[in-house]
C-alpha cells in the first residue's frame, strides 16, 4: 500500500470530492453482500409467512427500503457524488438460521456503484433488524461486503 494516496483527501489531507469530470462515461455494476443472523426460529417465521408486522411482509420490505437506501447514498455518505442511478436489484435468501441479502447496481456514468450497492445491502439488513428486533434482539448483522465491480480503471472480484 506504500504510495498508494486517498482519492477523497487533498495534498494537506482535508477532505475532498472526487474530480470525474475528465472521465469517461462507462458502463459499471457493482455487486455487494451483507448476512443477518436471526435464529432459527425467526427465520421459521418469515419462512412460514407467519411474521406479521405493520410495516409489511419481512423480505419485500428490506428490499424496498434497500432499493431506497441506494438511491439516497449520496445523502448519506459524505463526499459521494449523486447519481442517477438506472438500476438496483436486490436479492434475499436463506441459510440455515442467517439471511444473505445481494445487491446488483448499474449505471453508465464517470463514478462507480459500490457505494450504492453496499448502501442498499446495509440499508436492507438494518430493515430486517428492525422488523425482527421484537422477537430478539439477538440478531447480528455481519460481512458486508463487495463482491465485484466492472468499469471504471479497474475491476475487481471476490475471491471465494
Amino acid at each position: 500500500m506504500k504510495g498508494k494516496k486517498l482519492t477523497h483527501t487533498d495534498e494537506s489531507g482535508n477532505p475532498q470530492m472526487v474530480d470525474v469530470s475528465a472521465k469517461a462515461i462507462t458502463k459499471r455494476t457493482a455487486r455487494a453482500q451483507a448476512s443477518v443472523k436471526v435464529g432459527a426460529d425467526i427465520l421459521s417465521l418469515i419462512k412460514h409467512n407467519e411474521l406479521n408486522t405493520k410495516k409489511g411482509p419481512v423480505f419485500q420490505t428490506a428490499i424496498l427500503a434497500g432499493v431506497m437506501g441506494a438511491k439516497k447514498t449520496s445523502d448519506l455518505i459524505p463526499l459521494a457524488h449523486p447519481i442517477g442511478l438506472e438500476d438496483c436489484k436486490i436479492s434475499i435468501t436463506t441459510r440455515k438460521d442467517s439471511i444473505v441479502i445481494e445487491s446488483l447496481a448499474s449505471i453508465s456514468s464517470k463514478t462507480g456503484v459500490e457505494m450504492e450497492a453496499l448502501t442498499a445491502v446495509s440499508i436492507a439488513a438494518l430493515t430486517i433488524y428492525d422488523m425482527c428486533k421484537a422477537l430478539s434482539h439477538n440478531i447480528t448483522i455481519s460481512e458486508i461486503k463487495l463482491l465485484e465491480k466492472t468499469g471504471g480503471k479497474k475491476d475487481f472480484k471476490r475471491k471465494p
